[in-house]
């Protein structure tokens, strides 16, 4: 695996990682404290919920690019090699098409939004509708990665810390 491509995955594994953790430290505490103190953080829903929103959409690239999103392969199974690969790159122009509208559409949401404000916490809602942008850009990122092998053998990257493959097998 080339040096940027190790940088970027290992990049985009981390920031998943502390908003996981940061989400989930939040939510106990809030829970911890409103059993034995009565009290909440009123601002922990709100800020975990947008946690969650930008979760969902950085870590959309790295369950792709190793095959984990549910797709069915029933078609492409029953097509000739050479129709599966037909398929598979049409797939994959779909799938760009789909990720550059979200980046495009993402980015009219933050501009529509940016003097929107959040409930509690008082931020622009642009900097939430701004992980639309942004993982759809790590979603062609991380495509760009994978798809030559995806459309001419329907192979995904794997690594020993995720993969499809033999994780449906067990």
């Amino acid at each position: 695996m080339p040096h940027f491509e190790r940088a970027f995955l290992a990049l985009n594994r981390w920031v998943l990682i502390v908003l996981l953790a940061a989400m989930s430290v939040i939510i106990f505490v809030n829970v911890v404290m409103r059993y034995t103190t009565h009290e909440s953080l009123e601002w922990a829903e709100e800020v975990s919920r947008h946690m969650m929103i930008w979760l969902t959409f950085l870590g959309a690239g790295p369950v792709l690019r190793y095959g984990g999103h549910i797709a069915v392969e029933n078609l492409q199974d029953s097509l000739p090699p050479a129709g599966g690969v037909a398929l598979r790159a049409i797939v994959a122009a779909l799938l760009f098409a789909f990720f550059g509208f979200m980046v495009w559409y993402g980015w009219l949401y933050m501009e529509r939004t940016m003097f929107q404000l959040t409930a509690v916490t008082q931020i622009p809602f642009a900097y939430i509708y701004s992980a639309m942008a942004i993982g759809g850009v790590l979603l062609i990122v991380h495509f760009l990665f994978i798809v030559k092998g995806y459309v001419l053998g329907r192979a995904f990257a794997a690594d020993a810390h995720f993969d499809a493959n033999a994780s449906a097998s067990l």
